[in-house]
């Protein structure tokens, strides 16, 4: 499951430009250059165990009707915030695929027990020569 990647088909995306937010001085009211994605998982060709974890992500960019909204506005041109966006929603995909390994619990070895009790035998006798001194 986790080794495989899921791309987003372009057909299932909707893209609209939109006005940046912030300074831009002159351009910034008349060039829409700010990319607003929107993408439905529930009506996506994804598989629906991967729509389950995408819709169960604590992510704000998830509404609650299952559409993910990714505002991208960081360069100067649309081109590029497009690319922004789609490349941000194939992360969050990549995030909510990706499955971690099971943990497997172990126990530590004789010899870094002795090891341990080693060094806390040792640590012991530096702290006890610290007393007082009797004259």
């Amino acid at each position: 499951m986790s080794g495989k990647t899921f791309a987003v088909p372009e057909d299932e995306v909707e893209l609209s430009a939109i006005r940046a937010q912030g300074a831009g001085g002159q351009n910034v009211n008349k060039v829409s250059s700010a990319i607003h994605l929107r993408f439905d998982v529930r009506a996506s060709s994804l598989p629906d165990w991967l729509k389950q974890r995408l819709l169960q992500l604590g992510d704000q960019r998830v509404s609650k009707d299952g559409t993910v909204v990714i505002k991208a506005q960081q360069h100067r041109t649309q081109e590029q915030n497009r690319a922004d966006a789609l490349l941000r929603l194939q992360a969050l995909i990549d995030g909510a695929s990706h499955t971690p390994k099971a943990r497997r619990a172990t126990k530590p070895t004789f010899g870094s027990k002795q090891r341990r009790l080693a060094s806390k035998a040792n640590r012991s006798g530096t702290k006890a020569l610290r007393g007082k001194v009797d004259i």
